[in-house]
């Protein structure tokens, strides 16, 4: 048994979707997120930025003494995830390859929509794994970086956020996708609005989902896993003096965040 907490990261409240799907599947374990809010988005800036920003915010985690890393970001997942796993000692997971894997296991004409971060459309991450699996998959993406201002702003529903959804999703949908994979961790706090545009014969993917069961899949196979009676503690830590993490953590999450810990990422 191993009661160490397992880490997760991300640039803003996104990843909070992860998390929520981890503790769905491992609800005895301890949990310590970061997000790094003074930097968000991380999706417009520089790859290399990205990747430093990631393997501090890694190092932050380390030093609470966290027995995995999970990088709950699309686009720090790009950046930083083959980096991490060549320079840190323990598992470490991205949401990438869960989401790309589960995507082609559920398409049946080979043609996958992906909503993502314009750090990880323009990187072609999703199309790469994709094709890795199954080189007949046709990948069609767009970069949607006003849901993202909105779900980190908590505007969660309306028709305000309806018209833009529309207007990522009605190009892929034209394309005759039968896949929507959710490219990055912000998506999930609005599938159900995803959902009403993309209809009933789109399967829509979620990654956090399917990043949270390689984790619990991880801790099984590495004995890694909590004491079964463990009460489960969860920190949270944030960059930014001022933000709505605290707001939109408590309508996604609940009563699991009762304070958030203001701290520094010097990078």
């Amino acid at each position: 048994m191993d009661n160490r907490a397992i880490g997760v990261l991300d640039s803003g409240v996104g990843g909070l979707t992860v998390l929520r799907e981890i503790i769905k599947q491992v609800p005895a374990e301890n949990t310590v997120y970061f997000g790094d809010t003074m930097r968000f988005p991380y999706g417009p800036k520089d790859l290399e930025d990205v990747k430093g920003y990631v393997s501090k915010a890694a190092e932050f985690l380390l030093e609470k003494d966290v027995k995995m890393v999970v990088i709950a970001c699309n686009t720090g997942s790009v950046a930083a995830l083959d980096y991490l796993k060549s320079h840190v000692d323990l598992p470490v997971i991205g949401v990438i390859e869960p989401g790309a894997r589960t995507a082609v296991k559920n398409t049946s004409n080979k043609r996958v929509g992906v909503i993502a971060t314009k750090g990880t459309v323009d990187s072609r991450a999703y199309e790469k794994e994709m094709m890795k699996i199954d080189p007949g998959i046709k990948t069609f993406s767009a970069a949607a970086p006003v849901l993202i201002e909105y779900v980190e702003n908590g505007l969660l529903e309306g028709e305000k956020l309806q018209r833009q959804i529309k207007r990522y999703l009605l190009p892929l949908l034209e394309q005759e996708i039968d896949v929507l994979v959710l490219g990055c961790t912000h998506f999930p706090l609005i599938e159900k609005q995803i959902l009403k545009v993309s209809g009933d014969n789109i399967r829509v993917i979620n990654s956090a989902m399917e990043t949270a069961k390689d984790v619990r899949s991880l801790l099984i196979q590495r004995d890694m896993t909590a004491d079964a009676g463990n009460k489960a503690k969860r920190l949270f830590y944030e960059t930014a003096d001022k933000s709505n993490f605290f707001k939109t953590g408590q309508m996604f999450l609940g009563r699991e965040i009762r304070q958030i810990i203001k701290t520094r990422l010097d990078v």
